[in-house]
């Protein structure tokens, strides 16, 4: 097993706040190699550089490539949208390609995602009112089985992450996926927490579809918080709903103890997503994955 982080624990993804400076690829590669971690997440395509930018950079600082976001609309979107957002992920593959060369690691695993829309957006959490009819679940997969196919097609092995304000979100929303069966997932503990799962439990119960793992820590009670705001996905976000381990609701010694016996070999990617507010947030976000870097070492050192 190895162990990875991403941008996104550093504040560099979709949700950052217009005019905050935040780290270019060249400092979140330093920043990650420097805290410990032996591989990093794609970020933007393009953050880290193209081609022998990306594998030079990779090479210089240590780093496998452990995955990248690629989200499409699975559960909700026009035919024209869906178009799109393929075609886009078809102009990332090769970046992953590109990865995949870069030193002695495991392959990355383009991290396939649903976009959710906005009555998920309004919901963090998820409810039964918000799931997908069974003809939308019916499309899901269609679409699903086409993007499993153009990964494959480049000699890669998908994982799709359920996550907060999507389609594929809570614990029933999970199973519903895994049914499709067009490609494996990534578990994300605290997405899940999120969800209404329980990451201990529900690890289990799906470890033999289980072929990516994201490691956070998250408090729930940022959750009931941003309810009823007018954009709480973006509050729950701001209010640090993903905190360092050992410091929400996650049990860390269950959860690690539970992977470790697993036999699980691939990428753990540790994240603690954050919207940066100034340079003091991301100074804070530095120590952060330092620490949670050396809160695992009690398992893999």
């Amino acid at each position: 097993m190895k162990v990875a982080n991403a941008p996104v624990s550093y504040g560099v993804f979709g949700l950052a706040l217009p005019g905050t400076v935040l780290p270019d690829g060249e400092q979140l590669a330093r920043l990650v190699h420097e805290a410990g971690y032996e591989g990093i997440d794609l970020g933007a395509p393009g953050l880290l550089g193209l081609g022998s930018d990306l594998t030079d950079r990779l090479a210089r600082h240590h780093l496998g490539l452990a995955g990248g976001w690629v989200d499409l609309p699975f559960g909700a979107g026009t035919e024209e949208e869906f178009e799109a957002a393929f075609a886009a992920a078809r102009e990332a593959m090769p970046l992953f390609v590109a990865g995949a060369q870069a030193g002695d690691f495991p392959a990355p695993k383009p991290t396939i995602a649903d976009m959710g829309d906005d009555s998920r957006r309004l919901h963090p959490g998820g409810g039964e009112e918000l799931e997908l009819a069974p003809w939308q679940w019916d499309r899901f997969g269609e679409r699903l089985t086409r993007v499993a196919e153009l990964v494959r097609g480049y000699d890669l092995e998908p994982t799709f992450h359920h996550h907060a304000c999507t389609f594929v979100e809570t614990p029933a929303e999970i199973d519903q996926f895994l049914a499709l069966g067009a490609m494996d997932l990534t578990f994300d503990s605290g997405h899940l927490l999120i969800g209404g799962g329980d990451p201990v439990r529900d690890i289990v119960r799906w470890m033999d579809r289980i072929n990516h793992l994201h490691l956070k820590d998250a408090d729930r009670s940022i959750l009931a918080a941003a309810m009823g705001s007018e954009d709480p996905l973006r509050d729950v976000w701001s209010k640090r709903v993903f905190v360092p381990l050992g410091q929400g609701d996650l049990d860390v010694e269950a959860m690690m103890s539970t992977i470790m016996s697993s036999g699980f070999d691939g990428w753990l990617v540790v994240e603690q997503d954050v919207i940066l507010q100034d340079e003091a947030d991301l100074a804070r976000a530095v120590q952060d994955q330092i620490d949670n870097r050396v809160a695992l070492r009690r398992w893999l050192p």
